[in-house]
């Protein structure tokens, strides 16, 4: 077998033995607080155990009309994933996005900072428990609480027409 191609298969045997515990930890966290009501509508979604200490994937400017600066963090499973370019994503891969409206700087007109918390946002990988919305679940948060069904009717509808190509996930690696 030619050396890099035995380099990969190793990598990638590496990843799936280590990331096995990570990911199903993770999924435990995830799901631990649908008993107490704290889960999305329809996707059954929490806020994971620790996400606001995940790794940074990347920042992201929303426009007018929700006028936002938000970051995307990932649990272990989604910047191993993002690291190696692999795609789709797989099983544990859980995302957080954190949004705050945007906000002029009082020191420094042409910076924006943020303002006032608006909501967190939650996809996780499962490809048998979300078959039916490609693989995953997700959860939008205000003040630690999900949102109405109707606003977590449109996550999938969102993702499919814009993202199906990326494994429906809009956020890229910033490297």
């Amino acid at each position: 077998m030619h050396l890099p191609v035995l380099k990969r298969l190793t990598y990638v045997t590496l990843c799936a033995v280590t990331m096995a515990p990570v990911a199903a930890t993770t999924a435990k966290n995830v799901e631990s607080g649908a008993a107490n009501g704290n889960a999305s509508p329809i996707y059954g979604v929490t806020l994971p155990k620790g996400y606001r200490q995940w790794e940074f994937i990347a920042p992201a400017l929303e426009g007018d009309p929700l006028n936002e600066i938000r970051v995307v963090l990932g649990n272990a499973v989604a910047v191993e994933s993002y690291r190696a370019g692999a795609l789709p994503f797989p099983d544990g891969t859980v995302l957080a996005k954190l949004a705050w409206k945007r906000v002029q700087s009082p020191e420094f007109e042409p910076a924006s900072i943020p303002g006032e918390a608006t909501t967190v946002q939650i996809m996780v990988k499962d490809s048998k428990k979300y078959a039916a919305t490609g693989g995953w679940g997700f959860g939008r948060f205000i003040d630690g609480k999900p949102v109405d069904e109707a606003q977590h009717l449109t996550c999938f509808a969102c993702h499919e027409a814009n993202v199906k190509r990326h494994d429906f996930v809009f956020t890229r690696l910033a490297r």
